[in-house]
C-alpha cells in the first residue's frame, strides 16, 4: 500500500540522486579543482549516490517485490550512509594541511566507525538493535542508541576540531564545513531518540553539495589571484624585455648630446630618470594606479624620444577626463608601440595624439599614430605586443582594448575602462 510517507520517502531519496549526480557531473567537469578536491569529491559524492541507488532499491523492494531481502538492503544503506563520515574527516585534515595517515584524531575516527560496522554487523544475527517483522515494518530495538552513538561521536569530533583549528582555514573553507557537520550531527542526535532517517539521507546529501559549493568557490577565486599574479609577472618580463634597446639608444644619446648640448644632455638626462622611475613603481604596483599616474609616466617617456628624434615625432595630448585607474603599464607601453612600429627616420614625421574621454560606462582612452598601420601579412605584430595590455586590461577591471587601422593610414589603439560598480 502506497501510503503519503512512501510519497515522501521516494521524493526525498529521488530529490537526493540527482543531488548527487550534479555533483558528480560537476567535479568532473569544473577545470580549476585542485587534484585531490576533485578525487576526493568525485569519491564522495559517488558514495552518496550508491546509498541513494540503495535507499530507492530498498523502498521498491518494500512495496511491489518481496520482504525477503528487506535485512539485507537495510544494513547496505546504513553502511553505504555512513561511508562519508570518516571521509569528512580525512577532507578537514587535508585542508589542514595534516598528514591523515599520521592523525591521532583520523586514528580516532577510525577506531568510531570499526565499532560502528561490528555494531551493525550484528544487526543480521539479532534484533537487538533493529528488526524486520514478518509483514515488512521496521522496528527499533531496545539497544539502538548504540549503533547511532559512534557515529555521533565522530561528527561531535569533527565539530569540535574544526573550531579549534578555524585558523588553519579561509573563510569559505571554514563555513563550508560547518554546513558540511552541524546538519548531520543534529540529525544523528535526534535519531538516537526517533526514526528521521529521510532527515539523514537529505541532510547529508544538501550539506555535501553546499560544502562542494564553498570550497569550489574559494578555489576559483585563488585561481584568479593566480592568473592575476601570473598577468603581472608576464607583464613585468615583457616589460623588461622591450627596454634594452630603448635605454641602450638613450644613453648613447645623452652621450653625444654631453658634448654637443649639455644643457639638452641634463634634460633627456632627468627626463629619462623620471621614464625609469615610473616604471619601476610600475613594476612594484599590483593594483590599479590613478591615470594621472600613467599620464605622466608616457610624458617622461615621450620627452626623451622627442629629444632623441626631434622633428621626427610630434605628440599632442587631449586629455580633459583623467579622474579614473588603469593597470599599471597601459597607456606607455601602447604609446611606444605606436612609435616602434610608426616611425621611420628616413620617412614623413610620425604624429601621435593621446584622447581620453568620459563615457556613459566608463572612461576611454584612445592613441591614434599616422604610421603605416598593419595588415594581415605582418604577422598581427602589433596585437602580439598589446595583448598583455590586454589581459591586464580585462582581470584587473574588466576593461577592453580594440586595435582597428585609421582611413588615412596608421593604427587606432582604443582602451575602454568600464564604471567600478
Amino acid at each position: 500500500m502506497i501510503t503519503w510517507y512512501t510519497v515522501f520517502t521516494f521524493s526525498i531519496i529521488s530529490a537526493a540522486l540527482l543531488i548527487t549526480l550534479l555533483g558528480i557531473w560537476l567535479t568532473a567537469i569544473i577545470p580549476l579543482i585542485d587534484r585531490w578536491s576533485r578525487r576526493f569529491f568525485l569519491a564522495y559524492f559517488t558514495a552518496l549516490m550508491a546509498c541513494s541507488l540503495v535507499s530507492l532499491a530498498d523502498l521498491i523492494i518494500y512495496q511491489y517485490i518481496s520482504i525477503g531481502t528487506l535485512r539485507f538492503f537495510g544494513f547496505l544503506e546504513v553502511l553505504l550512509l555512513s561511508v562519508p563520515i570518516p571521509m569528512l574527516t580525512a577532507y578537514l585534515l587535508h585542508c589542514c594541511k595534516k598528514d591523515v595517515k599520521k592523525s591521532a584524531v583520523f586514528r580516532t575516527v577510525v577506531g568510531f566507525w570499526t565499532a560502528f560496522l561490528i555494531i551493525l554487523s550484528s544487526t543480521l544475527f539479532t534484533k537487538y538493535i533493529y528488526y524486520i517483522s514478518p509483514n515488512g515494518q521496521y522496528y527499533r530495538g531496545k539497544w539502538f542508541p548504540l549503533l547511532i552513538v559512534p557515529l555521533s561521536a565522530i561528527m561531535i569530533l569533527n565539530l569540535t576540531y574544526l573550531i579549534r583549528r578555524k585558523g588553519l582555514l579561509s573563510r569559505k573553507y571554514y563555513h563550508g564545513f560547518l554546513i558540511a557537520i552541524i546538519p548531520l550531527t543534529v540529525a544523528l542526535l535526534v535519531h538516537i531518540f526517533t526514526d528521521v532517517t529521510a532527515l539523514i539521507d537529505i541532510s547529508t546529501v544538501l550539506s555535501a553539495v553546499s560544502m562542494f559549493g564553498l570550497i569550489i568557490s574559494e578555489q576559483i577565486e585563488q585561481n584568479f589571484s593566480q592568473q592575476q599574479e601570473i598577468a603581472r609577472q608576464r607583464a613585468s618580463v615583457n616589460v623588461l624585455q622591450m627596454r634594452p634597446h630603448f635605454i641602450y639608444n638613450t644613453m648613447m644619446s645623452i652621450y653625444y648630446l654631453i658634448a654637443q648640448d649639455t644643457e639638452k644632455a641634463q634634460k633627456i638626462t632627468l627626463d629619462f630618470s623620471t621614464y625609469l622611475r615610473k616604471n619601476f613603481t610600475a613594476l612594484a604596483t599590483d593594483g590599479a594606479v590613478p591615470f594621472t599616474e600613467e599620464l605622466e609616466h608616457t610624458r617622461a617617456y615621450l620627452e626623451v624620444e622627442q629629444t632623441r628624434f626631434e622633428d621626427g615625432l610630434f605628440v599632442e595630448f587631449d586629455t580633459p577626463h583623467t579622474r579614473f585607474r588603469v593597470p599599471p603599464l597601459t597607456l606607455q607601453p601602447i604609446v611606444e608601440n605606436a612609435i616602434k612600429h610608426g616611425l621611420d627616420p628616413e620617412l614623413n614625421p610620425l604624429y601621435v595624439t593621446v584622447k581620453t574621454r568620459q563615457t556613459e560606462n566608463g572612461s576611454e582612452i584612445t592613441v591614434e599614430d599616422t604610421g603605416p598601420g598593419f595588415s594581415d601579412g605582418d604577422n598581427n605584430e602589433p596585437h602580439v605586443a598589446l595583448a598583455n595590455i590586454e589581459e591586464r586590461l580585462r582581470m584587473m577591471c574588466g576593461g577592453t582594448l580594440n586595435i582597428k587601422s585609421s582611413e588615412s593610414g596608421g593604427t587606432i589603439v582604443t582602451v575602454f575602462v568600464p564604471l567600478k560598480k
